[in-house]
C-alpha cells in the first residue's frame, strides 16, 4: 500500500480478530517507528511491546471511563475491549530529559506524536489496525510495566488485525476550513 493510500484509509481500530501479529510484521512496524524524526535527533522515545494477556487486561482496567467519556456520550472507553482483544499493545514512552524544551514547549510530546503517526500508518500499510489510547492511570501502568519514575507514558496502542475492514477513512473537513495562506483565516 502506498503512503497516500495508508493516510487516506487509516481508521481508529478498537476491535480485533483473535489472530496473532506475525513477528516479521511487528519488527517491520517497529523499524519504521525507529526511523521517525525527533527533536535534534535525540530519539527520546521508548516502546514496550506487551503480548501478555494478563497485563493487557490490567491495562484495560486502568483506562478511564466515567469522568472522561461520559460527557462525550460514551458508557465505556471505546478502546477498552481492544486493549484485551489485540494480541499486542505497544506502550509509547518518552524520556523528557532527552528531548528539548524551548519557551515552555516540551518536544518529547511532539517526538512521540510523530513516532505514533508512523506507527499508525505503518500498521495500516501492513494490514493491521491500531488506535491511540490516551486516557489511563499513568502511575499504575508505570508500576505494572516497571517503568522508571522520570519516564512518561504518552500513549497505548493496541495492535492487531481489525475485526472488520472499513475501506474509507474517517470524514475530514475540507481544506478551505483548515488552511489559510499568508495570514490567519
Amino acid at each position: 500500500m502506498d503512503t497516500f493510500e495508508a493516510i487516506k484509509t487509516r481508521r481508529s481500530i478498537r476491535r480485533f480478530q483473535d489472530r496473532p501479529v506475525e513477528g516479521d510484521k511487528l519488527n517491520s512496524l517497529l523499524e519504521a517507528v525507529r526511523m521517525s524524526p525527533s527533536w535534534a535527533n535525540f530519539q527520546c522515545w521508548r516502546f514496550i511491546v506487551v503480548k501478555d494477556k494478563t497485563k493487557r487486561e490490567k491495562m484495560s482496567d486502568l483506562t478511564y471511563v466515567e469522568s472522561f467519556f461520559a460527557p462525550l456520550g460514551y458508557k465505556a472507553n471505546p478502546a477498552k475491549k481492544g486493549l484485551i482483544e489485540a494480541p499486542v499493545v505497544i506502550v509509547a514512552c518518552a524520556d523528557p530529559a532527552k528531548s528539548g524544551v524551548i519557551w515552555d514547549q516540551h518536544y518529547y510530546m511532539t517526538d512521540v506524536g510523530i513516532a505514533a503517526q508512523t506507527l499508525m500508518l505503518s500498521a495500516r500499510a501492513l494490514g493491521l489496525g491500531t488506535v491511540f489510547v490516551g486516557v489511563y492511570d499513568e502511575e499504575k501502568i508505570r508500576g505494572l510495566l516497571e517503568i522508571p519514575p522520570l519516564i512518561r507514558i504518552v500513549g497505548l496502542f493496541p495492535l492487531g488485525y481489525p475485526l472488520e475492514e472499513k475501506k474509507d477513512g474517517p470524514p475530514r473537513k475540507p481544506l478551505s476550513e483548515i488552511v489559510s495562506y499568508e495570514k490567519w483565516g
